[in-house]
């Protein structure tokens, strides 16, 4: 296994934003972290890199314990993750805030540089690598992250709602960059609220709800649990969709 969760827990004062959660990923897989709003992705993403310590539990990265070790650490070994809100440095070029990632594992700033530039055509970043950042769409800060976080060399990339605040067409253009990161050989664990995107994407979806884990499967398997339905919908869903006839 490339991660390995047992019984994880964080609370902040009295409120159990992540409960006891367990699950495993194996190398090469893309799975998806759902649930609805305040469920607690957002923290447990924040448990898994290192940004937050948990109260118990025990967090494992490809067979070593790294409860508890601080982020840059985590990074190191190769365990990274991006953030919801991009947030690049402005005033300086595409190809130097990617070089800002490469510099884990790159000392020379002419190879940094170097390898920012092909990330950036990886990413679709191309035709923008020599111009500021702040000149970039949000689609194209969302790409910014993403190739931030693939210059640090990772093995387990964790993907904070990459498509978030993205049109339809800028999530189509998008997709396809995730699977030839995965098919470079860089497991992905992501949440996402995008519903169409995680059919399409992942291998496996596990839900969270007030903090618990409450499903896990594929995602057509737990979009279709009546526990993930009224997690969404509220109380009784589940019995209304299944009174509703099929139609076709």
């Amino acid at each position: 296994m490339i991660l390995e969760l047992e019984n994880v827990t964080k609370r902040f004062g009295g409120l159990h934003a992540v409960e006891r959660v367990g699950f495993t990923i194996t190398p090469g897989e893309i799975v998806a972290l759902i649930g609805p709003n305040g469920a607690g992705k957002t923290t447990l993403f924040s448990l898994i890199a290192g940004f937050i310590a948990p109260d118990e539990g025990t967090i494992r990265f490809e067979g070593r314990d790294i409860t508890g070790e601080a982020p840059h650490r985590i990074a190191s070994r190769g365990l990274v993750r991006t953030f919801q809100i991009a947030k690049p440095f402005a005033r300086i070029s595409v190809r130097e805030n990617i070089a800002v990632g490469a510099h884990l594992r790159v000392a020379r700033r002419a190879e940094a540089l170097r390898r920012a530039g092909e990330i950036a055509d990886r990413v679709g970043l191309g035709k923008w690598v020599d111009r500021v950042a702040q000149d970039l769409t949000v689609a194209g800060r969302k790409r910014l992250e993403l190739a931030r976080a693939l210059a640090t060399a990772p093995r387990l990339l964790l993907l904070d709602e990459v498509l978030a605040g993205l049109n339809p067409a800028e999530i189509d253009e998008i997709i396809p960059i995730i699977f030839t990161i995965r098919d470079s050989g860089v497991t992905v664990l992501l949440t996402e609220h995008v519903m169409r995107a995680v059919m399409r994407l992942s291998d496996r979806a596990i839900v969270l709800n007030d903090g618990s884990l409450i499903a896990a499967g594929t995602p057509e398997e737990v979009t279709a649990n009546p526990l993930v339905i009224e997690a969404y919908l509220g109380a009784g869903a589940a019995r209304t969709a299944a009174r509703v006839p099929a139609h076709g």
